[in-house]
């Protein structure tokens, strides 16, 4: 059933599946981090009146499938919903924050959004719902990043040689 939105010249049902990640994609969205986050997430789609149809976090990226108003733009739906959260959880977890201090980022830059478009609301939140039972790894020695353990990447200082074009 499309629930269309009402603003006061205008008649809209504007519905995104948006997708991130976190920096590396490290798998650090468990152990209380996912339960905090939708929460936090939760309060940031009040605020800006989205509407969540929607949300599963798993370890190493978050789907969401929200209805929004017509007047916000794509790009600041996404940059809204990444930066405030992205603030919120380093104040939640000092250990997250240490963890990402040298990259200074939680989330990637990039992002998946994509309008719905003829696809039902009950399609895309099976697809979401789904995605918790289809992440479940299926082989031994999977790559996870302990908090403990600054990763290679971020623990060297490289220091690349100037090139002087003559």
């Amino acid at each position: 059933m499309n629930k269309s939105r009402h603003s006061s010249h205008s008649t809209y049902l504007c519905r995104y599946h948006l997708i991130f990640c976190p920096k590396f994609r490290f798998r650090v969205l468990k152990d209380g981090v996912d339960e905090t986050l939708k929460e936090i997430l939760q309060k940031i789609c009040d605020r800006y009146r989205y509407e969540i149809q929607a949300m599963e976090v798993m370890p190493d990226h978050i789907h969401f499938f929200l209805s929004a108003p017509q007047t916000a733009a794509l790009t600041d739906i996404a940059w809204t919903i990444k930066s405030i959260s992205a603030i919120e959880l380093f104040k939640a977890y000092p250990d997250l924050k240490h963890f990402y201090q040298r990259c200074g980022r939680l989330w990637s830059n990039g992002y998946f959004i994509a309008t719905t478009g003829d696809a039902s609301a009950e399609t895309i939140k099976k697809y979401i719902e789904d995605q918790r039972k289809s992440s479940e790894p299926t082989w031994k020695g999977e790559r996870v990043c302990p908090e403990q353990r600054i990763p290679e990447l971020l623990r060297l200082k490289l220091n690349y040689p100037m090139r002087i074009k003559s």
